[in-house]
């Protein structure tokens, strides 16, 4: 599920953070230095910082990866909040999205909201959404960050995590692109349930959940919670970008349904159609047909924007949902270029 996030992520040179942060009793910054990657590691790509973040739930150092341009701490400056995938933590490499950031002159976050999502503080929990806004606290105390631009994304589990702080916390985003995620967990517990034995990411989530869904009314609400489907009604005029490649489900680990039931939701928050029940299983079964995808591919021109060829797209004013070409997967170029497009002033 996270090898094409780990293949396109960087773990950069850190240094000392060196910047005059007022402190509050919220948001306190605890210094950390860490030893430089060698020069040959760094793909071309500038330095990170990392900092350790207090968390302003429990008090616990968090660790986040940041750029930020020279011009960041005169002018206003758009961020881009990058999330790491459902087996990475904030070291996941992900060379392609910290170079939009940096060719676009954005600052660039990556943090941590505890790593894995193997333990109970992990996978979507009160505290994994709160370490990401600690963050975006922390680059608006430390830059002039554009409140029209603050920008959310991220692929597989951050495409989870994306998903799930747009309804969430649909006010301090601008905008969010939010690529193959999970959109029901207890669904997807089951999807990797083979032979009634649980496997690599079924026992990931045993661990952070507790147990299965179904048994247990306290832990089902738990699953609802960490679950973007039950909230992302809440994101009335966020615009948000859903997207999956057709074939992922069976090349890769998350069905597109959960992409496509996702949107569902999105739609109605903005009264708009949803998608036909028949339509999103026509379109799941598709990406197992090879010989039937390969005709339906056959006569779509490739988007200039994505680099692929478009099976399904549906938008609702500012938002949209894509199922492109393709497998599990992000495309960074893709999604920064829609959400350079997008402003709205967020809290």
């Amino acid at each position: 599920m996270d090898s094409s996030a780990l293949t396109e992520a960087q773990v950069p040179r850190r240094r000392l953070l060196q910047l005059g942060v007022a402190l509050t009793p919220l948001l306190q910054l605890c210094w950390l230095s860490s030893p430089a990657v060698r020069a040959e590691d760094n793909f071309g790509l500038p330095d990170m910082t990392e900092v350790q973040i207090c968390s302003s739930l429990d008090g616990t150092e968090q660790p986040c990866l940041y750029w930020a341009p020279d011009t960041a701490s005169e002018q206003p400056t758009p961020v881009l909040v990058f999330l790491h995938s459902w087996s990475g933590n904030y070291k996941q490499r992900n060379n392609a999205w910290q170079q939009e950031a940096v060719q676009r002159g954005w600052i660039y976050l990556h943090p941590d909201f505890r790593g894995r999502n193997d333990t109970p503080q992990a996978l979507g929990s009160k505290l994994a959404r709160q370490d990401i806004l600690d963050a975006i606290d922390f680059a608006g105390k430390s830059f002039q960050v554009d409140s029209q631009r603050v920008y959310l994304a991220g692929t597989s589990g951050g495409g989870h995590m994306s998903m799930l702080m747009a309804g969430h916390h649909p006010d301090r985003f601008s905008a969010v692109s939010a690529w193959v995620g999970i959109s029901d967990v207890a669904d997807w517990y089951r999807f990797h349930v083979k032979d009634g034995v649980p496997q690599n990411y079924a026992k990931m989530i045993l661990k952070s959940l507790g147990g299965p869904p179904g048994d247990d009314l306290s832990r089902d609400a738990d699953y609802r919670d960490r679950s973007p489907l039950g909230h992302l009604a809440r994101v009335a005029d966020l615009p948000i970008e859903v997207a999956a490649g057709i074939r992922d489900g069976y090349t890769g680990s998350v069905p597109i349904s959960h992409t496509l039931l996702a949107w569902n939701e999105i739609a109605r928050a903005k009264s708009g159609e949803p998608i036909a029940a028949d339509e999103i299983k026509r379109l799941t079964r598709l990406g197992g047909q090879s010989e039937e995808l390969k005709q339906t591919l056959a006569g779509i021109p490739v988007d200039a924007s994505l680099g692929r060829k478009v099976v399904f797209r549906q938008q609702i004013r500012s938002s949209r949902v894509t199922i492109f070409d393709g497998g599990h997967e992000g495309i960074a170029a893709a999604a920064c270029e829609w959400l350079s497009r997008q402003k709205r002033t967020v809290d």
